[in-house]
């Protein structure tokens, strides 16, 4: 999965959230930078991530991660 620069503009929340809302928030801060926060404690700061390494996660999760976890 390639990220898609104007799919992220807006912090956007995992779909994996627990019932409470608490994961993890992603958003394409530049066109060279993935931002990723808590989104329990937004203000704490956020790791960033080239496009290319961020796409290469999530589908290392997707290869490896069990439906339904």
């Amino acid at each position: 999965m390639r990220v898609q620069q104007h799919a992220l503009t807006e912090w956007t929340k995992s779909s994996y959230s627990a019932v409470n809302g608490d994961c993890v928030e992603v958003k394409a801060a530049t066109r060279s930078t993935v931002s990723v926060r808590d989104s329990k404690k937004p203000l704490n700061g956020m790791l960033d991530f080239a496009p290319e390494t961020w796409s290469a996660f999530i589908q290392d999760v997707n290869r490896t991660a069990p439906r339904g976890a």
